[in-house]
């Protein structure tokens, strides 16, 4: 078989998703902070949508991934820490489950040969993404900044 120049992309990137991992790798940065971030903070870096990032925080907030915290010095740490945080349980949380479907009502063999390739390549998607965390995703931005110093004048 050989190599295309084009890429398939079968698990899309979602703009939620997206701004949920920015968000939170901009927790999981702060995670030794004697104080919370706020979300204009996550926000002046990362440009997210400010009515967009409440949302999400909101929903990271009920899912337990975020805690808040009120007051003149409040704002948002993450409720657990980040290498017991996946991409899987963020990606469920903020996309929701992909529904199974049942092999018993594909009409033809053929389909059914198709839907099994199909639940093989998400189950592999998701054993990958859960093997993946906050952490990890964090340990990886860290030395790309150290391999890439930026220099001011």
């Amino acid at each position: 078989m050989q190599a295309n120049s084009q890429v398939c992309t079968v698990l899309e990137l979602s703009a939620k998703v997206e701004y949920t991992l920015l968000a939170l790798l901009e927790l999981a940065s702060h995670q030794n902070k004697p104080y919370p971030l706020t979300s204009a903070a996550i926000n002046e870096k990362h440009h997210i949508p400010e009515r967009y990032l409440e949302q999400i925080l909101a929903i990271l907030r009920r899912g337990g991934l975020v805690r808040s915290l009120r007051g003149s010095r409040g704002g948002f740490v993450l409720a657990r820490e980040p290498h017991e945080i996946t991409l899987l349980e963020i990606i469920t949380l903020m996309d929701g489950e992909r529904k199974q479907r049942s092999l018993e009502n594909t009409p033809t063999i053929e389909r059914e040969i198709i839907y099994k390739v199909w639940d093989e390549n998400n189950l592999r998607s998701q054993e990958f993404l859960g093997s993946i965390t906050l952490s990890n995703l964090r340990q990886q931005r860290d030395a790309r900044i150290e391999s890439h110093p930026m220099y001011y004048i």
